[in-house]
């Protein structure tokens, strides 16, 4: 099956995003803007390159802030995505109107009513790994099968090679989304993205959204049929 949604090949995929979080912001439906973050080093350059080219674009007084997935450990720790959200772009733009942090401690429920009673993100800022997993649904975990009903479920990696457990959108939590932008980039993610493009069960293929757009660079892109 082909990449689902639109694959656009940029030359720099933070200033791509930037741009596309900005336009969805400037076109939004309701007063307010709901946008749900991720982790990784793509993702802190994506951040800090947000702060800096939409600090002035964006009424960050307008803007919720929820997580499309988080590490179990607590939120000053090194791996938290919510640490590096705040370090990259929430503590550069000053201020938002609402920050969501998904808390393990907390379970499931809560995070799910949040996320019922708001009907639809904007915009859910998604990544690739390079097994194949997006957001944190990794390849033959539990939360790959969770009920249509649930958006938001405990996992773990089986394989262990991601050592903490987590808390994801489920796919069908991704799928109450306006636009979900997907940031590949880098050469060690072109495997994963030519896999899921020769028709590879992996998660990332089963992304679903109003509107589904990928973003990545020449690197992460090197290994696809063109």
């Amino acid at each position: 099956m082909p990449i689902p949604g639109d694959l656009l090949l940029v030359d720099d995929v933070p200033s791509a995003f930037a741009e596309h979080v900005v336009e969805a912001f400037r076109t939004r439906e309701r007063d307010t803007f709901s946008i749900a973050l991720s982790g990784g080093d793509t993702a802190r350059r994506c951040y800090e390159r947000l702060a800096v080219e939409g600090g002035s674009e964006i009424d960050w007084w307008k803007v919720d802030v929820y997580w499309g997935d988080e590490r179990c450990v607590p939120h000053d720790h090194q791996d938290s995505n919510y640490l590096l959200a705040r370090e990259a772009l929430l503590d550069r733009v000053g201020a938002a109107n609402a920050t969501h942090l998904m808390r393990c401690t907390e379970g499931t429920d809560p995070y799910q009513l949040r996320l019922g009673d708001l009907g639809r993100l904007d915009l859910i800022h998604l990544g690739l790994g390079p097994d194949g997993h997006t957001a944190s649904l990794f390849p033959g975990s539990a939360a790959l099968d969770a009920d249509p009903g649930r958006l938001v479920a405990m996992n773990e990696d089986p394989t262990g090679n991601n050592i903490h457990p987590r808390m994801t959108l489920t796919f069908a939590g991704i799928a109450r989304s306006h636009t979900v932008l997907v940031t590949v980039s880098g050469e060690e993610k072109a495997e994963a993205l030519a896999r899921i493009q020769a028709g590879e069960d992996l998660p990332a293929a089963h992304i679903r959204s109003e509107r589904l757009i990928w973003l990545v660079d020449e690197a992460a892109a090197s290994h696809l049929a063109r």
